[in-house]
């Protein structure tokens, strides 16, 4: 028994050789891995190295990277965060805790996925595409509606869900497009394209159903930035839950939380639509009953001003007023015969106190005599003048240009002029004969 461990001492280890031979064995056995896990424990001491353990659900591992190849890094890590490092595995000899000492780091999953969300935002708002300038604003009342995103997912279900209860009248276009996976963005975007080169709706709902950072992520593509942005189409960004911040929600015109809430923003609720048009079709009755009402007392006061100028009322009016001139007339009348009867019977009550029988019957014989010698004068002067006219006619008989041609004798005229020598006409004109009955036209020869 006791040669057995005189013989086994001499390959007894000391912690620290065991330690340094470990150490050796891993190192050689393990030049470099790479290993991937959640940071957990984080330490930044004053030295300027990093310790941390890296972990999955089942296992940890302690891991330290010094401060010389931090500077590559380009980020400090957290606890919490998915990183993929490059290292050796090596053996802290003083403690004996096997330890990875990792040379290079880099975000693994959602945390990479976050740091190029942030660059990319930063680039995005610096070119000026989350300018409010440069949204669009939606239509109140759409004609049609166009929806990009997955026709078997969950958001198309929700989306026609509350379309069909808030407006079914509208049409709905799908543009079905992949909205996970490496080659959904360029799909996204071909939806875009597609809908504003068809021109078929009036505003677009591009989205999808939450998730995680990594299924939301086509939606943090550039392309996909830039198609929404030079979308002449309004377009509503609803990606994910109302947590969920996607680059096309910053771009688009509107971002909605959810998919349900994109349709609520954009088609009219119906019955709010009748509601509204209920009260526009009081409001229209009152003012058109308003304004049927003024019209009404407007035709009233014309129609009572006209009347009041009406031909017939003036003609009844003057006809009054002649009927008044004429009673007055009657009555003006009437006194003045009144008072000429009276003064004709003062007057004859004179005369018959004066009696001028006997001038009268004078005068009388006096105005016979007058009358008697009168009329002698007259036929005198008659017969004179008979006398006279007699004497005249024969003159004037003699000396008619009718009697002259009444005893065969003409008169011959050229454009009415009385022609008294044959000189005066040439050969070939025209002139005019007057005889004592009838007018000859002739040509001379």
């Amino acid at each position: 028994m006791s040669a057995s461990i005189t013989s086994a001492e001499a390959n007894i280890y000391t912690v620290s050789r065991l330690n340094n031979e470990a150490r050796f064995i891993l190192e050689d056995t393990f030049p470099y891995v790479f290993v991937e896990g959640e940071i957990s424990n984080f330490s930044a001491p004053h030295s300027g190295h990093w310790y941390f353990c890296l972990k999955d659900a089942a296992a940890q591992v302690r891991c330290c990277l010094f401060k010389g190849h931090q500077r590559k890094l380009g980020f400090t890590p957290k606890d919490g965060a998915h990183v993929l490092i490059r290292a050796k595995v090596s053996l802290y000899e003083n403690r004996g805790e096997f330890q990875l000492i990792a040379e290079h780091m880099e975000e693994r999953g959602e945390g990479k996925l976050r740091k190029a969300y942030e660059l990319l935002k930063k680039k995005l708002e610096a070119a000026g595409l989350f300018a409010e300038a440069h949204k669009k604003a939606l239509p109140p009342f759409p004609t049609r509606i166009g929806v990009v995103t997955s026709a078997t997912g969950a958001a198309i279900k929700d989306i026609l869900t509350v379309l069909k209860r808030r407006h079914p009248a509208i049409p709905v276009i799908i543009y079905a497009s992949l909205v996970q996976g490496a080659t959904a963005a360029p799909s996204i975007v071909n939806a875009i394209q597609t809908a504003n080169r068809r021109k078929e709706c009036d505003v677009l709902i591009v989205g999808r159903g939450g998730g995680s950072l990594e299924d939301l992520w086509p939606f943090n593509e550039e392309m996909v930035a830039n198609a929404i942005y030079q979308s002449d189409i309004p377009i509503i960004s609803a990606v994910g839950h109302e947590v969920d911040f996607t680059i096309a929600d910053f771009v688009a015109d509107l971002r909605a939380p959810t998919p349900s809430a994109a349709a609520e923003l954009v088609a009219p609720d119906k019955a709010d639509l009748l509601q509204r048009l209920m009260r526009s079709n009081q409001i229209l009755n009152r003012f058109i009953n308003q304004k049927l009402a003024n019209r009404k007392q407007q035709i009233g006061w014309v129609q009572k001003h006209l009347l009041q100028q009406h031909p017939k009322r003036r003609l009844q009016e003057k006809m009054q007023r002649l009927d008044f001139c004429e009673l007055a007339l009657v009555q003006s009348q009437q006194r003045l015969i009144q008072n000429r009867f009276a003064a004709l019977q003062v007057l004859e009550s004179k005369l018959q106190q004066q009696l001028p029988i006997h001038r009268i019957a004078k005068l009388e014989n006096q105005l016979n005599l007058l009358r008697q010698r009168l009329n002698n004068v007259i036929a005198i002067k008659l017969a004179n003048l008979e006398t006279r006219l007699a004497n005249t006619a024969v003159k004037l008989d003699t000396l008619s240009p009718l009697a002259t041609l009444q005893r065969g004798f003409s008169i011959v005229s050229k454009n009415g002029q009385i022609i008294r020598n044959s000189k005066e006409v040439m050969q070939g004109d025209r002139v005019k004969i007057q005889l004592f009955e009838g007018l000859l036209h002739c040509i001379v020869e």
